[in-house]
């Protein structure tokens, strides 16, 4: 059995690469492509190593039935660029911090941001909720969501 790698990057791996890993796991299963496909999540900066998601965005995905509390951030590192075929970040700030770490991804396509699995939406990054109210964290289950249908579609054409 073919084994893809996914894997979410934002900047601390407490807010939206956590949701996008854990609605992205359920979505899989849906999908019946849970044991096909491995899912993971880190950040461009290591200031929250260790720590679980941001219990806003934890309570956000509860609501929805994704459970994000296992999860602990990490930063990513170079080997992530081999073990996962898609590396999928969240905006274009950290997308260039990826490129400023000398992690060698100019030459990986799988590269990329997360919002081109959902091009319906209009919108090219998913924004950052931390410093924001409520309604931010909705926003970017509501975009993540979107794009994990996308992917899913992109991860079926892959597996044939």
């Amino acid at each position: 059995m073919q084994d893809i790698g996914v894997l979410f990057v934002c900047m601390g791996n407490i807010c939206r690469s956590p949701a996008a890993q854990g609605v992205f796991e359920r979505q899989l299963e849906r999908a019946g492509l849970a044991g096909r496909v491995r899912v993971d999540s880190a950040g461009t900066h290591a200031y929250h190593v260790g720590e679980p998601p941001d219990r806003r965005m934890q309570a956000a995905a509860r609501r929805r039935g994704y459970d994000l509390s296992s999860q602990r951030a990490r930063r990513i590192e170079s080997a992530d660029l081999t073990r996962f075929a898609h590396v999928l970040v969240m905006d274009q700030a950290n997308l260039d911090a990826l490129r400023d770490q000398g992690l060698g991804l100019q030459s990986l396509p799988s590269v990329q941001l997360l919002m081109s699995f959902a091009p319906e939406l209009g919108v090219i990054e998913v924004p950052d909720p931390y410093y924001g109210g409520g309604e931010g964290f909705e926003r970017v289950l509501d975009m993540v969501e979107a794009a994990g249908e996308g992917l899913i579609a992109e991860i079926r054409r892959q597996l044939g």
